[in-house]
């Protein structure tokens, strides 16, 4: 590799097993601290991204991440949250992870050295120049994502990435690439943490500003959220209490009949609140 692997290199400290828990945590503490900076040092390149996914989205397309381990679950995560956040079906992120859905909770050996299966799996989906596809990937080196955004270009569907090595392999793939250099990790070569922060602050920029753009909330509140347990009803009720100028007594029937806050409000409005 001709580039400079910064997640792997050195950590500036050493003789961890002779800290004190105290010296640990605040040690960490202090690196964690620097990773908003490098994010902010990548809004531009964020900004770039999220465009083309609200345009995708907007024209019905998808939007798929897709990586390995640590970067892998991420995704996962944030595909995962935004049906119940924003009410949007299961298909509209997508989360991939070498390996398949076992690697969620259990390592699958050698699944991110496949230069053939990232490419399988987004087919299975049936993806499309419709759809943008994100690889993440902490090195920037994961043969599982980079072969499968290759292929994506050759399709002429969008890729970006996010990534935490400048100029790595997966960035050079990547048509909007993303990169957040939080430097080396506290404890060397374990990704999962100021790389892992990084990655997961990013990709709660890229779906919650492309959810705010398509239209999934007002004012500040996640209006479309599936009300799937008692403490979403109850958030639900009290949006519409402060929406319509009503009681939480007379806003939790609303709710119970329309079974979402925005359905709620808009009916209550049209004179079809009984």
């Amino acid at each position: 590799m001709l580039f400079t692997k910064t997640t792997e290199q050195d950590s500036q400290y050493n003789n961890l097993e002779n800290m004190s828990i105290n010296e640990i945590i605040t040690n960490l503490n202090n690196e964690d601290k620097t990773v908003p900076l490098a994010v902010e040092k990548a809004l531009p390149q964020i900004e770039s991204l999220i465009e083309q996914i609200v345009i995708k989205l907007k024209n019905g397309g998808r939007l798929f991440y897709i990586g390995a381990g640590t970067s892998g679950r991420l995704g996962i995560l944030d595909a995962s949250e935004c049906p119940p956040t924003f009410g949007v079906s299961h298909d509209v992120v997508i989360g991939l992870i070498a390996g398949g859905d076992s690697a969620i909770r259990s390592a699958v050996e050698f699944a991110e050295d496949s230069t053939t299966q990232g490419w399988k799996d987004l087919q299975a989906f049936n993806i499309s120049k419709n759809d943008v596809v994100v690889g993440i990937a902490a090195s920037g080196t994961t043969p599982y994502v980079i072969h499968a955004l290759k292929i994506c270009s050759e399709q002429n569907i969008v890729t970006g990435c996010i990534t935490c090595n400048k100029s790595s392999p997966l960035s050079l793939t990547s048509k909007f690439p993303i990169e957040v250099i939080v430097g080396p990790e506290f404890l060397t070569g374990s990704s999962r943490m100021k790389a892992g922060t990084a990655q997961k602050l990013v990709l709660n920029m890229i779906t919650t500003t492309a959810m705010i753009q398509l239209g999934k909330v007002k004012g500040n509140k996640m209006v479309d959220m599936q009300l799937s347990n008692d403490k979403l009803v109850d958030r639900g009720i009290k949006m519409l209490s402060k929406e319509l100028g009503i009681s939480f007594e007379e806003a939790q029937p609303l709710l119970e009949k329309y079974k979402n806050v925005r359905t709620a409000i808009q009916n209550y409005k049209h004179g079809n609140g009984n």
